[in-house]
């Protein structure tokens, strides 16, 4: 037997356990309770009965944080699950009632029904499957934000129970302008559903209106439902969004009126069938009126147009019947007796679609706000912008409108 090669192997096996516990002994320190405790008991000191390793848990928040506080109204609670499709998430409020909402299984996200409320503490308790030596089960607090000072209203121009054309786009409107980096996630917060279902796109007319319309015009007789969530959600420079708003309307029958110059004639569909064919006077050379797609903004079975404050000496004062604005300019469609011998062979409006006193009433009792209004072959283009010109841009350059 070599007993010196015997010595030297002790040596070298009693040098690696020294230095093995000085690792151990610096690893397990910095102030670390329980690991000083559980390393006390492992090397024969005064505790024989060490303390058990804290329970895991197959499922955890991860959002907000624990006890975490100034949390937005808002917030959605993100969490982890080693089994998302038999995961339970519940929030509830001080008093133990459930908070509304929605599960995202496949996100692991769940998202309250309608913003928190102010300076409240909620609890959230989510529940999956349990594994050997794993909890299926952990809470988690967190209290939200005082309300603040600084809020935007929200607006529909659309109310609950309307029936509007099959042009009529969804508007929406804020109190103040809402910066670019912020109109991503506002879009994500309103939702339109239709039934049935019809694609469509939300597209900014201005940093405070931003209006919504399908690929096409709506189909008729369709139910529409939108929601813009917004209460308590981060608007940029300290402000949040006041209140949220639902809408739910219905599509009419589709009605679309086509204007010809070369013809001095408007074509009338309803669902898709031609009904009646109507003469009509437009804009006088000095004063034409404009081609492309627009819709029915507003009625007044009578009003007066009066030009004289803008127009000074030029200008005229004059009684007008079954008057349909389809510009902000103020081109309307309406009855005018004094053209009805121009009616349908020259033009002679001031911009306007001229048209007989009874046809001006037929049209009238017919209409509904949103109703597209064509007007084709003049030499006057319309600008974007120049009334709900939503439909006088491809789907391509609406799509652009778009923060998503």
């Amino acid at each position: 037997m070599n007993i010196n090669g015997v010595k030297q192997r002790w040596r070298i096996a009693a040098i690696a356990l020294i230095a093995g516990s000085v690792l151990l002994s610096s690893g397990c320190g910095g102030g670390d309770k329980k690991s000083s405790s559980w390393q006390a008991g492992a090397t024969g000191g005064a505790s024989s009965n060490p303390a058990p390793a804290p329970t895991q848990s197959t499922v955890a928040v991860t959002s907000p944080k624990a006890e975490a506080t100034d949390v937005i109204a808002a917030t959605d609670v993100k969490y982890t699950s080693d089994d998302p499709s038999n995961t339970t998430v519940t929030v509830t409020g001080p008093d133990g009632k459930e908070v509304d909402g929605t599960l995202d299984k496949d996100t692991k996200t769940w998202t309250p029904a309608k913003a928190l409320a102010w300076k409240t503490k909620y609890t959230v308790t989510v529940k999956g499957t349990a594994t050997e030596g794993k909890s299926g089960t952990t809470t988690s607090s967190f209290t939200t934000m005082s309300k603040p000072t600084k809020q935007i209203r929200v607006t529909s121009f659309l109310g609950d129970g309307q029936t509007v054309g099959v042009g009529m786009p969804l508007i929406v409107k804020f109190s103040r302008s809402i910066p670019e980096s912020y109109r991503d996630d506002v879009e994500r917060r309103m939702t339109v559903t239709a039934t049935p279902a019809q694609v469509g796109t939300w597209h900014w007319i201005s940093p405070t209106e931003v209006h919504y319309r399908p690929k096409v015009y709506w189909k008729a007789n369709s139910k529409v439902f939108y929601k813009i969530q917004l209460a308590g959600v981060p608007l940029g420079s300290g402000y949040y969004g006041r209140s949220d708003v639902t809408v739910d309307l219905k599509i009419g029958r589709s009605m679309i009126m086509t204007v010809q110059d070369k013809t001095k004639r408007m074509t009338v569909t309803q669902n898709g069938k031609v009904i009646k064919t109507i003469p009509v006077s437009l804009g006088k050379p000095s004063t034409p009126s404009a081609s492309g797609t627009m819709v029915v903004m507003e009625k007044k079975e009578h009003t007066v147009f009066d030009t004289t404050d803008t127009d000074g000496a030029a200008g005229y004062r004059t009684p007008i019947d079954y008057a349909q604005r389809i510009t902000w300019s103020g081109q309307f469609v309406h009855a005018a007796s004094w053209s009805e011998g121009q009616q349908g062979r020259v033009n002679v409006s001031h911009g306007c679609v001229n048209v007989s006193e009874a046809m001006g009433k037929w049209l009238f009792d017919r209409t509904l706000m949103g109703d597209p209004v064509i007007v084709a072959g003049t030499p006057e283009k319309l600008k974007n912008g120049d009334g709900w010109t939503d439909w006088n841009m491809s789907w391509d350059q609406y799509k652009k409108g778009s923060y998503l």
